[in-house]
């Protein structure tokens, strides 16, 4: 079995001292262990760049560059990258106009795209609500 890990999961991923730190590193470990193959998508990559360089007072984490440029490397050797598709581009615009999505529900509805056009039915994520609308989406909460 396959599961895409969300965005929120990867940042907690690389803060130590963060309180859901030891709760993703115990999930991460586990799903490992009982065989799971854990992938990410370009956006969850470029969605961890954007938190990870952002101000700490703009709710970021204040990475330089060389530093986020490290963690990315890190995450890219430590997660499979589903690779962008024009069968992702077709789930996508499937999926936004027969959920009616709109604004910031887009990013989600993207993932469960990829997810889609790649059979991955499984995301790990701490937002369980925003994957709840899109049928054969299962979510794992850390």
């Amino acid at each position: 079995m396959a599961a895409l890990t969300d965005t929120n999961i990867l940042l907690r991923s690389v803060q130590r001292h963060h309180p859901h730190y030891p709760m993703v590193e115990r999930a991460i470990l586990a799903l490992r262990s009982q065989g799971e193959t854990l992938h990410v998508a370009v956006q969850n990559l470029v969605e961890f760049w954007a938190v990870a360089t952002r101000p700490r007072e703009d709710n970021g984490l204040g990475m330089t560059v060389v530093r986020a440029a490290t963690e990315t490397a890190s995450l890219r050797r430590l997660f499979h990258l589903l690779p962008y598709t024009p069968d992702v581009v077709e789930a996508w615009q499937r999926t936004v106009i027969g959920h009616g999505i709109t604004g910031k529900q887009t990013h989600d509805a993207h993932l469960v795209a990829i997810m889609q056009a790649h059979a991955v039915t499984n995301v790990l994520t701490f937002n369980v609500s925003h994957f709840s609308r899109f049928p054969g989406a299962r979510t794992g909460h850390p």
